[in-house]
């Protein structure tokens, strides 16, 4: 026997886009279950990017989840290539009319918008099992799941997927409704966290002939620090000293010589992929965010993204319940695809540019480095390709 709840949107998925959505419907009187199979700790106990483009932050603080962003995030108005030994900065806000970017952790947004969810009283059930979508293809789509020992049925008039890549939402869907795109790429980042100063105020993405390097930040005194590895590495293999001597070799001597060095306080290899799902919806279910699409992290457009898609669902939903109108929920999948798609082919573009390919790969070897040290060259004494690049960083409208 289960307990049945109604709700108009039953959302799956307690990450950054889901709690999200659910916060922006809130704002606008729309009611919203999450279902969440993983607890509240494990959630944030997720380290991902932290680079906002202007049109999400905006979205956060319509969402009413701002303050602590707009107070401890880092504005950032450009970034640094690096390549033959010198560093050459991409100016974003000249070249984008005054658009920059803020550094603040996927795990710092996350908790502010749980915070908010928890003031509001808003219904979030965490540690569910069994968790299954049925009947989307109807008007009376459902939920269920087990939580504490109980069976529920969710009833909704939507059901939102935002489950991530490996969820119930999009596995759910047949095969033949689906096209799936999918490169996986031949290397992965090692990633390490440390209570260390940055070596420099902005980011630095390095092309190197030894690999790929990126210092990134969370704060002033924690930094993230990215190298460039075989998929068939682990991280055992990587002590502190072995990675720290790694990224430094891959630096200007400027920043080889600013280096800060510590312990790792969290150290992880993640495999890079682009991969898109289409379409987005199928009838009363709609995908958003890492269920429809992923894109490797070297242009920080994960969460963006998802923000993206948010904001194109919320917006749909909105209109449903205040105008009685589909329009906005026809297009969700033509709208939301148009942008994943020039997001996907930057980060694919910039994630080709920067890392160093196999002998293997069409563009690998000698000649592949050449040609990438070529591009590079051009990108930085031609003030159009800046201003693409920059404009495509800063975010592209939503």
């Amino acid at each position: 026997m289960s307990t049945t709840i109604r709700t108009q949107v039953a959302i799956v998925g307690a990450g950054p886009s889901g709690l999200l959505l659910g916060a922006l419907l809130a704002q606008a009187g729309v009611d919203a279950v999450i279902i969440e199979q993983r607890s509240p700790d494990y959630v944030l106990s997720r380290i991902r990017a932290g680079v906002l483009e202007q049109g999400t932050v905006e979205l956060l603080e319509r969402a009413g989840v701002g303050q602590r962003l707009h107070r401890e995030g880092l504005p950032h108005e450009g970034f640094e290539l690096c390549f033959g030994g010198q560093r050459h900065r991409i100016d974003l806000q000249g070249l984008t009319g005054g658009k920059r970017v803020v550094v603040y952790g996927q795990t710092e947004v996350t908790r502010d918008l749980m915070d908010e969810r928890r003031k509001r009283g808003l219904v979030t059930h965490y540690g569910c099992e069994d968790v299954a979508v049925h009947d989307f293809d109807s008007a009376h789509p459902r939920v269920t799941f087990d939580h504490e020992g109980a069976a529920f049925e969710l009833r909704a008039d939507f059901i939102a997927g935002c489950d991530g890549f490996h969820g119930v939402c999009r596995a759910s869907v047949p095969a033949k409704a689906l096209t799936l795109h999918e490169r996986v790429y031949p290397f992965g980042w090692l990633g390490v966290l440390s209570r260390t100063p940055p070596v420099a105020e902005e980011l630095i993405y390095s092309n190197h002939e030894r690999g790929f390097a990126l210092c990134s930040m969370r704060s002033h005194s924690l930094s993230r620090y990215y190298v460039q590895c075989s998929l068939s590495d682990c991280v055992d293999q990587w002590s502190d000293d072995r990675f720290w001597d790694e990224l430094r070799a891959r630096l200007d001597p400027a920043a080889a010589a600013q280096l800060v060095t510590g312990p790792s306080i969290e150290k992880s290899i993640a495999p890079l992929r682009s991969f898109v799902a289409e379409p987005m919806r199928f009838g009363s279910l709609f995908l958003a965010g890492d269920a429809a699409h992923i894109v490797p992290p070297t242009g920080a457009k994960g969460l963006n993204l998802a923000a993206s898609d948010v904001h194109y669902l919320s917006t749909a939903l909105i209109e449903h319940y205040r105008d009685h109108s589909s329009a906005g929920i026809d297009d969700y999948s033509a709208r939301c695809l148009a942008r994943v798609w020039k997001a996907s082919r930057f980060s694919w573009w910039f994630t080709s540019l920067m890392h160093r390919f196999e002998q293997t790969e069409l563009s690998g070897g000698p000649i592949g480095f050449k040609l990438q040290q070529a591009e590079l060259e051009y990108l930085v004494q031609s003030p159009a390709a800046m201003t693409t690049m920059a404009e495509n960083y800063v975010g592209l409208p939503f």
